[in-house]
Formats: structure tokens, sequence, C-alpha cells
């Protein structure tokens, strides 16, 4: 990852927490870690959930945080070290696909917004977290699901949704089985025992606050970017009416503003 993206990483996930963080805390506040427990956190990134879910197994517990990219770690550990939970939280490199790790290593496996919610192989990478968990030990995938953004205009959303971009990350010609909502096959398939899904709301209305703010705003551009082409004439002028920032009209400056988004965890036990 070069520097300019690694940059940018950074700033989003750090931007997008103030949007989902407390989403994410009710996910892993619902899988009922054991306390004193070890984990591993597949996808770390900047090790955000690293620390929610360090909270949830409390001080005699550990985390491991694991991810592809050297720099992002590294952001990480500053802000654990800083924080003063580097006893209870490492951040390692490695590959999902192939865990540095020894087979049932771990009382339970998180990943969010990875595993399973991209162009690799999900198949591999799950494996291997059912490999590194311990029998009876919790495995656990999570992913953003859906949202709605654009409040009073839901032909106009429904159309962005249809869009290459709006469907992504399932692209056109994904086989269905592959889909993040079929994971419940997956976790079948693997074996895992006492498998479950929920959903997970999160939402923001007006007044918005200036973090909450600038997550929408990165959120409408990240969701829908080089859409334009795809809607027609008229739908193409609402949308840039409704989605600019410098459009007086901008979608975010309603004062009854509101927004909702989800997210669904699916989770099975090893038997």
């Amino acid at each position: 990852m070069g520097k300019n993206s690694t940059e940018s990483y950074i700033r989003i996930a750090s931007i997008f927490d103030a949007l989902r963080g407390s989403t994410i805390q009710d996910m892993i506040m619902a899988l009922q870690l054991p306390a004193g427990s070890s984990g591993l956190d597949a996808g770390c990134g900047i090790g955000l959930q690293s620390l929610r879910l360090a909270g949830e197994i409390g001080p005699a517990g550990h985390v491991t945080g694991l991810d592809i990219s050297a720099e992002i770690l590294e952001h990480g550990r500053k802000n654990i070290k800083n924080i003063g939970l580097s006893n209870r939280i490492s951040l390692i490199e490695g590959d999902i696909a192939r865990l540095p790790f020894e087979g049932n290593t771990f009382d339970w496996a998180w990943s969010c917004d990875c595993v399973g919610y991209g162009p690799w192989d999900t198949q591999a990478m799950l494996k291997e977290l059912v490999r590194v968990v311990k029998p009876g030990g919790t495995i656990a995938i999570a992913a953003w699901s859906s949202e709605r953004l654009l409040p009073g205009y839901p032909r106009l959303e429904a159309r962005l949704g249809a869009t290459s971009f709006g469907i992504a990350p399932f692209v056109q010609g994904k086989d269905p089985a592959l889909h993040f909502n079929r994971a419940l096959g997956w976790f079948r398939e693997m074996g895992l025992t006492e498998t479950g899904a929920q959903a997970f709301a999160g939402s923001a209305h007006a007044p918005l606050d200036d973090d909450v703010r600038q997550a929408l705003k990165e959120l409408i551009d990240m969701r829908w970017p080089n859409v334009e082409s795809e809607l027609s004439k008229e739908d193409r002028e609402e949308f840039r009416r409704l989605c600019r920032p410098d459009s007086p009209d901008f979608i975010l400056d309603l004062p009854d503003y509101f927004a909702f988004f989800t997210y669904t965890m699916f989770q099975g036990r090893k038997p």
C-alpha cells in the first residue's frame, strides 16, 4: 500500500469510527466473549476494533490484531501505546489466508469488513479462522450491509444502489453463494455449529456534529463514486444537487436530516 493510500485509509477509518463505532461495539457486546479470553482480530487495520475487543474481555484477556499492511499496523501500535494497552493488544503483520499461528491458538476470532467482504478468497480465510480457534470457540464475521442516506429521495437512492458502484462489493456476475449475506452457508460448510445471524442498526440525525457530518460526507463520496454516467439526465442533476457539498441543497444541510445503516454479523462455534 502506497503512502498516499495508507494515509487515506487511516484518515477514513478514524473518521468513520464516529459514525459506526457504537454499532460495532453493540456487535462485540452481543458475542459475550469470555472475560480473560484470548482472541484474534483478523483484518484489524489501525486497531480501533482491537481496542473495543480488549475492553470487552477485560484486563486479563489479550487481543492479537492482524493486518497485511505494515504501515497501517505501525499507526495502530502507536495509538495503542499512547492509550497504555500494549500489554493487552498485539498487532502483527500477516495474511488472513495463511495465518502465522498454530492450530487451536485462540478462544475466538473476529473479522469486520474484511473476511467475506472483498474480492479475495473467502473460503481460504474462513478456513484459517476456524483452524486457529480452539474447539468450542466462536468465529464471527461482520460487515456493512445497507444504508439509507437520502431521506425523502427513495427513488434516486434506489437508482444509485443499482449502479455498478452502488452494488459493490457484490459485483455483477459474482456467484450469489459468495454474497456476504449468504455466510450462514459458509459456516455450515466449515462444520461450525450454533450458527446465527443478526443485523445491527446505526443512525444519525440533525443537528449533526462535525465528526458525524464529515463521516457521512465521506460515506456518500465512497458509496457512489463515478456513478453519473450510469444515471439518466434527470437523476444525474438531482444527484449533483443533493450530494455535492457545494450545492445549496446539499442533503446533510437539511434541518430534519436522518440517516441509518446496518451491519450484519454471522457467528458459529467450532465443534
